[in-house]
């Protein structure tokens, strides 16, 4: 949720709010933490002493009713050596205040007074606090209906004290990309009898109109004129039907250059189809259209900042259902391309979905640079676990640049290989019947369906697949998010943009 982020030059003596100071490596006080030291006659230094606190990065001590100050609580925070306290440490202190004072407190002041030899200027140190804080306090409620009243949240406010007014830019800046952040993390928390493909693109629209983002919209019978036989295919078996949502947000005006792409698989709930899944566990797979819901944050983002950039971001949205009139295996089908495809297994869908969403993106922008995000296998999970996208990428600068924007912002990636076409890895795909088959070994999965992509980007097109699989949503809570979805890839994005579209 939003917070409102105040600039201040000094603490309110009156504040009865929580008070947040900080503490660098080996229990060296800020300025702001010597004042309380001070005005509290040592109980600072006693309870950091109780608490064996040193002022280690990501570290808390929290006192109650704080003699000599008007706050009830006060939290210690240690930054760890103020040299290496960039952007990213205090994002993660920020979110930590967060999740420790979200059903709390109303207001947190936080002062920056006196933080010497930090990696980043003071200015910059607070408003990435304020970030750090803003993502983290966000959860969605909108399904409780029995909530206590000290279990709802109620952090709204953030003070940032002596903190000048220049840096209110960069706070709009980023909270920006924080609504965009939440959008997408919106998007994929919802079940899918809410999103689906017809409402996904309705909320799409209501969110991004008004920001001067022009949605074009393809439904199921122009599919079927454009020949998009794999992505119909995959959602023949729903009673919903097949949307393709194009977002483009032109930020240079007439004369731009051919935009930057971003594709997302919107696989809105995926059961697997005739190849169904197991059971247990099922019900994650309404997280299976995060790529979608990445790419609608990436846009809510950009547009929001009014970033210098063209950018169009396209999401082929479908459910995957087992039905009387479901795909079967062994289906051969025919996508936009002209290519063929043997269906092995209706259950590796996402890329039957991106074949013809990447054929007809190229024809409509003729991009230079192609980006997709995708929960598209299981087998990425097996490599990188939750911490990682993994990515596969037909040019060594365009990894480069997203290695460096997700190193940034801690949205990380992973550098995963892909052969040439024709090249051994391939070769996994190819098919006796058809021009290729959607399924490879169980040995390399991420890999062989990598490469099924790579066959429908263009010659010229510079692309990178991410596969998002673990990094959409972790099991467990982290300094920016909440156990859930993770908002991954909108922060990514945001930077690269900032790095090469608009530097």
């Amino acid at each position: 949720m939003a917070i409102t982020v105040h600039f201040e030059l000094a603490v309110d003596a009156a504040s009865s709010s929580a008070l947040v100071v900080f503490v660098g490596a080996g229990g060296h006080l800020s300025a702001g933490a010597q004042a309380v030291e001070s005005a509290g006659g040592g109980q600072l230094g006693r309870a950091m002493k109780a608490a064996t606190f040193a002022g280690k990065k990501g570290k808390f001590v929290e006192i109650l009713a704080p003699a000599g100050i008007a706050s009830h609580r006060l939290i210690v925070a240690g930054i760890g050596d103020p040299a290496k306290a960039d952007a990213r440490v205090f994002e993660d202190v920020g979110g930590g205040i967060a999740e420790r004072l979200q059903t709390l407190e109303t207001k947190v002041v936080a002062d920056f007074t006196g933080i010497a030899d930090m990696a980043v200027g003071t200015d910059v140190a607070a408003v990435h606090f304020a970030h750090g804080l803003e993502l983290r306090n966000w959860r969605l409620d909108t399904y409780r209906t029995k909530l206590k009243e000290e279990q709802k949240p109620k952090l709204t406010d953030v003070v940032l004290v002596g903190v000048a007014e220049s840096a209110k830019p960069l706070n709009e800046r980023l909270q920006k990309v924080a609504a965009g952040v939440h959008f997408t993390k919106w998007l994929v928390t919802q079940p899918g009898n809410v999103i689906y493909p017809e409402s996904f693109v309705e909320h799409c629209r209501k969110a991004m109109e008004p920001l001067g983002i022009k949605i074009t919209v393809l439904d199921d019978v122009q599919m079927k004129a454009l020949g998009m036989g794999s992505l119909l295919g995959v959602g023949q078996g729903s009673v919903r039907r097949e949307r393709i949502i194009a977002m483009e947000w032109n930020g240079l005006g007439e004369g731009a250059p051919a935009p930057l792409v971003l594709v997302g698989k919107g696989v809105t709930f995926d059961t697997g189809g005739i190849s169904i899944k197991p059971a247990p566990g099922m019900e994650d797979m309404k997280w299976d259209m995060g790529g979608a819901g990445a790419v609608a944050g990436c846009l809510v983002a950009l547009a929001g900042r009014k970033a210098k950039a063209h950018v169009v971001g396209v999401c082929g949205l479908v459910e995957n259902m087992p039905d009387g009139n479901a795909q079967r295996p062994g289906d051969i089908v025919t996508s936009m391309s002209g290519q063929t495809i043997e269906v092995l297994n209706t259950d590796a869908e996402g890329r039957l979905v991106l074949c013809d969403v990447f054929t007809w993106a190229q024809q409509q922008y003729k991009p230079k640079v192609m980006l997709d995000f995708a929960t598209l296998t299981g087998a990425i999970l097996i490599s990188l676990a939750h911490h990682y996208a993994g990515v596969f990428s037909n040019s060594d600068g365009l990894w480069g640049k997203l290695d460096k924007a997700g190193g940034a912002v801690n949205d990380l990636v992973w550098r995963q290989p892909l052969s040439e076409p024709g090249g051994h890895y391939d070769q996994l795909i190819d098919s006796n019947i058809a021009d290729m088959k959607n399924l490879g070994t169980r040995e390399g999965g991420s890999i062989s369906a990598a490469q099924f992509l790579q066959r429908f980007v263009n010659e010229g097109v510079e692309w990178a697949h991410i596969d998002i699989a673990g990094a959409v949503w972790r099991p467990k809570s982290g300094p920016l998010h909440d156990k859930g979805a993770t908002g991954f890839g909108v922060r990514l994005v945001d930077r690269f943009v900032a790095d090469t579209l608009e530097a």
